[in-house]
């Protein structure tokens, strides 16, 4: 028991541990300022939010070993719960992304508690059936517009202060809530808890003879990760100012797998290069119409069979690094 809690104080626990870490952080952060001045901000605000949600995503299959393919119900649900907030109470943006991020955590702990149960290829599959229940309810229920979905959502003004309309003003938004949700993964990672959700991927057995609760631990990172990912759902749909059936499909989950294995798995900034490289694909390859999955489909594999560890993961290992 004690080796697990020796591991996580390895670094510290405010800030980053690793000056590889804290060089890429600050390598992002300049990125994002300067980013605006070259490329489009909706662009780089779509970008954030499929971040955000790889992160999330990674937070459950890279570090605790259980892979979901049912994580477009909390991104989805979040977006739906935060649109109607927005359009139809009139909540402020602050409490409609609450309401969204809220309902992300409570669809976490009912899906957490029914799929833990079982490991493996069994707790995919129970994560993707519940998805597609919950996708064909939002496909029947009459406040989630059906096929229409919720259009015109308004931005409202942040704390009263800050009118979202302004296309730079929602983007410094994302922005800060990007990098906050981004230090807050980084500080769960490498916190004693992140150390027991390692010790668990790596051998749950041993973990449970050291006297941890897995199902306990296990559960609380997947109400984490829906959590996070249902920030940034809401945040996606005050960005649109659109919340659809598009981000309760199945081919939202698989989307946000092939961003963190892309990008690395098991590595802190692998799932936000994936996103950027998966959305800037999307968009500046859109003129060849279908054949966009086709030309994505065969990026994966060539990056599956030359970056087994993915693109960052490849590129710490080469330089002996952790990022």
């Amino acid at each position: 028991m004690a080796q697990i809690t020796e591991q996580a104080d390895i670094r510290p626990l405010n800030g980053f541990g690793l000056w590889s870490e804290q060089i890429a952080f600050m390598a992002l952060v300049a990125f994002l300022i300067v980013a605006p001045t070259f490329i489009y901000p909706v662009l780089l605000m779509k970008a954030l939010c499929f971040a955000l949600f790889a992160c999330a995503f990674n937070l459950l299959i890279g570090y605790v070993g259980l892979l979901s393919f049912g994580h477009a119900l909390f991104f989805g649900w979040s977006a739906y719960a935060c649109a109607h907030a927005a359009k139809v109470w009139g909540f402020p943006p602050e409490l409609a992304i609450l309401t969204g991020t809220a309902t992300a955590a409570v669809l976490g702990l009912v899906a957490g508690s029914i799929a833990i149960r079982r490991q493996g290829i069994y707790f995919a599959m129970i994560t993707l059936a519940l998805a597609q229940m919950m996708f064909f309810f939002a496909l029947q229920a009459p406040f989630t517009g059906g096929e229409d979905g919720i259009q015109a959502v308004p931005r409202g003004v942040l704390f009263g202060l800050f009118d979202l309309s302004d296309q730079m003003t929602i983007y410094v938004f994302v922005v800060v809530l990007f990098l906050a949700c981004f230090l807050l993964i980084y500080r769960i990672i490498y916190s004693p808890f992140g150390e027991v959700l390692k010790a668990i991927r790596e051998n749950e057995q041993r973990a449970i003879s050291l006297g941890y609760k897995t199902d306990r631990y296990k559960l609380m990172a997947f109400v984490l990760s829906a959590t996070l990912a249902g920030v940034a759902g809401s945040t996606k749909a005050l960005v649109f100012q659109l919340a659809s059936l598009t981000d309760v499909h199945w081919t939202m989950s698989g989307e946000v797998v092939l961003m963190t294995l892309l990008g690395g798995l098991g590595t802190v900034f692998g799932p936000a290069v994936g996103a950027f490289i998966i959305v800037a694909m999307q968009n500046y390859l859109a003129g060849f119409g279908q054949w966009v999955t086709i030309i994505q489909g065969a990026i994966f594999v060539v990056c599956v069979l030359l970056f087994r560890r993915g693109i960052v993961g490849v590129i710490a290992h080469a330089l002996r690094i952790r990022l």
